[in-house]
């Protein structure tokens, strides 16, 4: 037999899957994932999931906006330098729209690319896709894993645990 990745604890509702990962979070695991066919606020609270996306983005637009006028500054102050109307060559409010335009292209770009990255895609393999009736979770079941590189995992304790929370079933996930 191979080495196991976890124990998934199958629940009928959010309440449930709710109440489990804070029970889960006070008897000291912390690596464990909840999967639903929804999102449930209180999950990314119970599990300290502090998202990063905003600061990515915001980098991003930082970037398109220096990108946009180091473009601009380049061709109208260094490359091509013209004399229109006795205005000086860096004449920035000009360059607002490129500018804008390109901080709002980086921007969303960072947020696409930032996403995939943070979600981990492309992952064509998790351990969960094979565990027995994980497909529910995309239609109306709720599930907790709790992962064997936790620090507190112990099979029997750990399935002990779970089974007190009165899940459905309980079963092993093989990676």
């Amino acid at each position: 037999m191979s080495e196991l990745y976890g124990l998934m604890a199958k629940f009928d509702t959010p309440e449930e899957v709710v109440e489990a990962t804070r029970k889960a979070r006070a008897a000291g695991y912390r690596k464990m994932e909840a999967y639903s066919p929804f999102p449930i606020e209180e999950l990314a609270e119970i599990l300290n999931f502090k998202p990063i996306i905003q600061y990515i983005v915001f980098i991003g637009g930082v970037l398109g906006a220096i990108t946009g006028f180091g473009i601009q500054y380049y061709a109208s102050v260094i490359a091509y330098p013209l004399i229109i109307g006795g205005r000086p060559f860096n004449s920035w409010p000009a360059f607002i729209v490129v500018i804008f335009e390109l901080t709002v292209l980086f921007a969303g770009l960072a947020a696409v690319f930032g996403m995939l990255g943070l979600n981990g895609f492309p992952h064509p393999y998790h351990p969960v896709f094979n565990a027995k009736d994980f497909t529910q979770v995309s239609r109306d079941k709720f599930f907790l894993v709790i992962e064997a590189a936790d620090p507190r995992f112990d099979p029997e304790r750990t399935r002990a645990f779970l089974e007190s929370l009165h899940p459905e079933e309980v079963t092993e996930v093989q990676p």
